[in-house]
């Protein structure tokens, strides 16, 4: 029998693959999502355009922190699993905006498991991040390292949700599985991501920014396999875990624009600059946990996943014009 799922941010790069998979698996999708102006509302619309006619699909307008409207929405819908994709993105706007990051990562989060108590819905997936590690100089990073330290105010509210979380597993046995992202990329790639800004600016000519001396690692994960976690453990019945989600092999800085210098055939007009506050030197996902609970396997190389985003890129331009 089909389930009911509530999507929150579905919208958004993850979320919308995340529907598409579901609505393809016969499950019932609800989207909650802000439609915020941090990139063009314009996009996320896009995003889930081809669902809007479809029956077991449905689009709810609105913020996960307005309390009456959540309430409203578990009321009068049988939600049989949350996954909690909504969220203020983005390591070096935290710097900026920190309040706004704990108000909606923190408070929005506290709304949605109070809400989930309330109408005693019991399975959640709740979308954390590699930031929450902090600064570390080698890997591979199990779920066990110490993660008191993140560098930046996102790190530190995912952690804070990620405390709520299991508080509230424990307190009201909610089922939840925090799932730590590892630099997701791929077609439909927020606009402020490395992978797509690089891709974009390279095929265009404009020239792209390096900060530090390209040494840096990032454990860039595609988006096929990150969907592929996500559903996975929305069917997993587990008190509380929580797990990374990465593809395990990271790549330089300079790796990743050599590689889309290649994709693209074209050379990248570079300038350099300093490493920026709140930016790591390394993502690394130790994925042993996700291979055993979840069957995680990424398949996806950097090279054909890069050659995937400059193909979507190529169609879909016009957006971002």
């Amino acid at each position: 029998m089909p389930k009911t799922i509530l999507i929150t941010g579905g919208a958004g790069f993850i979320g919308s693959h995340v529907v598409d998979q579901l609505i393809k698996s016969g499950e019932r999708v609800i989207v909650l999502d802000n439609f915020n102006d941090y990139y063009s509302p314009q996009i996320k619309r896009h995003n889930i355009a081809h669902h809007q006619q479809q029956a077991r699909f449905k689009l709810v307008e609105g913020d996960i922190l307005n309390e009456s409207l959540l309430n409203q929405l578990f009321k009068e819908s049988s939600i049989d699993t949350v996954i909690h994709l909504a969220a203020r993105a983005g390591v070096r706007p935290s710097l900026e905006q920190p309040q706004l990051y704990f108000q909606v990562n923190v408070l929005g989060t506290l709304n949605l498991l109070e809400v989930m108590k309330r109408y005693q819905v019991g399975n959640l997936v709740f979308a954390s991040s590699s930031s929450v590690y902090g600064n570390h100089a080698s890997g591979p990073f199990t779920e066990d390292l110490t993660t008191d330290t993140p560098v930046s105010p996102y790190g530190a509210s995912k952690k804070a949700g990620e405390v709520l979380c299991s508080s509230y597993a424990h307190l009201y046995q909610i089922s939840v599985k925090c799932l730590r992202f590892f630099t997701a990329y791929g077609p439909r790639n927020r606009p402020d991501m490395a992978c797509f800004k690089f891709t974009r600016a390279i095929a265009s000519g404009m020239p792209i920014t390096q900060y530090g001396d390209g040494t840096t690692g990032r454990d860039y994960t595609y988006i096929k396999d990150i969907v592929a976690g996500i559903v996975a453990a929305s069917q997993l019945q587990t008190p509380f875990e929580i797990i990374n989600l990465g593809n395990s092999s990271p790549i330089s800085l300079r790796k990743l624009i050599t590689t889309i210098e290649k994709v693209v055939n074209k050379k990248a007009v570079l300038y350099k600059e300093p490493i920026q506050p709140g930016d790591v030197e390394l993502t690394f996902a130790d994925i042993t946990k996700a291979r055993k609970l979840l069957q995680f396997k990424p398949t996806t190389s950097i090279d054909t996943g890069l050659a995937y985003l400059y193909h979507w890129y190529q169609y879909n331009h016009q957006l971002f014009d």
